[in-house]
């Protein structure tokens, strides 16, 4: 037997490792690998380990982690001013139009502008009178001859009676003598008439100011012919009274009465003017369903008759809650509100709402104050989740 042979491929059988350069480096990447598999399979036991309680089998869940937190407020009672919008013009309260009373003529003189205030019986304007003023110097000197015929008569009358007795004169001549002078004092007593009438009528020719007040518009200027038929020269707002004459729907209209404060800022500027209403319309325009509320106010520079002005109407205030409008819900128009109660369990609770504004709902019924009110996220319950309920503090 050839034993050399044998001993050769048992050799070659077991052959050692190759300890050269690449087969090392495939040696340690091979160890790198396994000692980081080990390292990512330790942490994520312990992270497995520690978020899970020690007292639950593992994979199970909190049950407390999956109720939800809420924010709840207690509203209170808030008062709840009900206001209206209106929008309208500037007028002058009582506005007076001012023309010629008399037989009118040439104007001489404008003694005021628009602007100008005036008391009663001021002479606004001055009509030419030369004719007139010679017509009542000839009834002047009428009266003057009037009364002297009427003294003369008084004396031959007092004469008379003196002779009467001694039966120079009849009683027949005293009684002639009586009525001459009744009719010169009569006569007398005409031309005083006529002269009064004449002094009447001249001073019609002058245009004056029935009432004290602020002269608003001046149609008239020196040298005009006026006459009565040349309508009004002058228009006076009585006392410088103002007011706005608000324009509201009929639903808004029923809701107020005389004596309602309003607020007054006319267009062009950012001054406010308190004032009070002290005239309701009557009447409702058909085709727009408007009526009109006077708004009394006081004169002021920038209330200019024929402005356009918007106003603010208080038409009352309550005491009720007040709500985000996020807390209210609807559901087939009816509204209603999520409350949570001592177990903090959501309820559900109708409400009626009133008045909507920038603060937000007033609750007119269904809720005094005092509950917590879930404020949003109501739209993501139910009635009797369980719910952390976190209060927020009420906007000042």
């Amino acid at each position: 037997m050839n034993y050399e042979s044998g001993a050769v491929g048992e050799a070659e059988r077991y052959t050692l490792p190759d300890m050269s350069e690449g087969g090392g480096r495939r040696r340690r990447w091979v160890v790198y690998a396994v000692v980081a598999a080990a390292i990512v399979l330790v942490v994520g036991y312990l992270a497995l380990g520690h978020s899970k309680p020690v007292d639950q089998p593992f994979g199970a869940v909190d049950p407390s982690t999956q109720i939800p937190t809420v924010s709840v407020m207690q509203p209170g009672n808030d008062t709840i001013v009900r206001d209206i919008s209106a929008t309208g013009t500037i007028a002058a309260r009582r506005e007076m139009p001012v023309g010629v009373a008399g037989e009118g003529g040439r104007v001489t003189r404008v003694l005021v502008d628009a602007g100008t205030w005036v008391k009663a019986g001021q002479v606004l304007a001055m009509v030419d009178r030369s004719v007139q003023a010679e017509t009542a110097t000839s009834l002047a000197a009428q009266v003057r001859v009037a009364e002297a015929d009427a003294k003369l008569a008084q004396s031959d009358l007092d004469r008379a009676r003196q002779l009467v007795s001694r039966g120079f004169i009849s009683q027949a001549d005293i009684d002639s003598k009586t009525a001459t002078r009744d009719a010169a004092v009569a006569r007398v007593n005409v031309a005083k008439a006529s002269l009064a009438e004449t002094h009447a009528r001249n001073s019609r020719l002058d245009i004056r100011a029935p009432a004290a007040g602020l002269v608003l518009t001046r149609d008239v200027e020196p040298g005009q012919i006026v006459s009565a038929g040349s309508g009004v020269l002058f228009r006076v707002a009585l006392g410088g009274q103002m007011e706005m004459q608000a324009k509201l729907a009929e639903a808004d209209l029923a809701r107020l009465s005389t004596g309602v404060s309003a607020t007054v800022t006319p267009v062009g500027t950012d001054q406010h003017f308190t004032g009070q209403i002290w005239q309701i319309s009557s009447v409702i325009d058909p085709t727009t369903r408007q009526g009109i509320a006077r708004i009394a106010l006081a004169y002021a520079p920038a209330l200019r008759p024929g402005g356009f002005a918007s106003a603010q109407i208080i038409a009352g205030s309550n005491q009720a809650p007040l709500l985000p409008e996020s807390a209210v819900q609807s559901d087939g128009g009816r509204n209603y509100v999520y409350i949570v109660g001592k177990d903090d369990k959501v309820v559900r609770r109708d409400v009626t709402t009133g008045e909507v504004s920038d603060k937000g709902v007033a609750i007119a019924k269904g809720l005094d104050g005092s509950e917590r009110v879930v404020v949003s996220a109501g739209a993501f319950l139910n009635p009797g989740d369980k719910v952390k309920p976190v209060l927020q503090k009420r906007a000042n």
